[in-house]
């Protein structure tokens, strides 16, 4: 059994409350465009039939469907030079079903200057639209505190409501959580993710303000896995069976991406 929590930390039972799911980055819309129409359909809440008697439907008459919370950008590793003609249309159809576009900024643990940043904010915010950012290679020491501060305090003031997502892939300190909207917390194989720990300080926070990334998942051992984010209060979930080289694991949909997205939601688990 996966230790779930730290000594003295306190969380709800499994089931407690709906996951949503939250798309790191896929590959271009130009070599992944069934990636893309897989991020559509849920959007708009239809999911494949799993069985002969199942039709395609509203979201609505799916208990099980996930709302997709956000969806991350990444054009080449960051913006680009330029206004892409794949992302443009394909980020401005998901945005038109509601779905948060993230723009891609690498912080690189600290390194990226300031105005490279705000640059690139700028440029996702001019030619994409983005409702907000997922910062990529987010620092997590104390020392990295202000700065970090600096630059999501900067972000938000560039467009109304702005959603910060902080990629650490890890525990932070717990600071870092006053100026996120979330923060990833794990980020890695499921390997590691059976016999994870969550930090103590998390159960101060509701479920919404986290997020677990997760890949190497077999298709048998989803619920295992959902178990786990819930029971560490994570709000947010994107597992896959894809296998990590090299950064890619995030790139293509999971192999069972209809079957992952109706697990989740109110009824599921419970």
């Amino acid at each position: 059994m996966p230790y779930l929590t730290t000594v003295g930390t306190t969380r709800a039972p499994a089931g407690a409350g709906p996951l949503g799911v939250g798309v790191p980055g896929i590959a271009h819309p130009l070599v992944a465009p069934t990636e893309w129409a897989g991020l559509l359909r849920i959007s708009r809440g239809f999911v494949a039939p799993q069985d002969p008697y199942r039709q395609d439907g509203p979201v609505s008459n799916y208990a099980g469907v996930a709302p997709l919370h956000w969806a991350v950008l990444n054009v080449a590793n960051g913006p680009g030079a330029r206004p892409d003609p794949y992302c443009l249309p394909a980020a401005a159809r998901l945005r038109e079903t509601g779905v948060r576009l993230l723009g891609h900024l690498d912080m690189r643990y600290g390194a990226r200057p300031f105005g490279e940043l705000l640059a690139d904010a700028h440029r996702y915010l001019e030619w994409y639209k983005a409702d907000g950012f997922w910062l990529d290679r987010c620092p997590t020491d104390r020392t990295m505190l202000t700065e970090s501060r600096r630059v999501a305090t900067t972000l938000r003031t560039l467009v109304s409501d702005s959603y910060l997502v902080f990629g650490h892939g890890t525990h932070p300190f717990p600071g870092y959580a006053e100026s996120a909207d979330q923060l990833v917390t794990f980020a890695g194989p499921w390997t590691e993710y059976r016999w994870s720990q969550v930090a103590e300080w998390t159960a101060d926070h509701p479920p919404e303000r986290f997020c677990h990334l997760v890949h190497g998942v077999p298709r048998t051992h989803l619920d295992e896995a959902l178990r786990i984010a819930r029971w560490q209060g994570a709000g947010t979930v994107y597992f896959t069976d894809r296998r990590d080289r090299d950064g890619d694991a995030w790139e293509t949909l999971p192999g069972y991406w209809d079957d992952f997205v109706s697990r989740i939601g109110p009824g599921v688990l419970e």
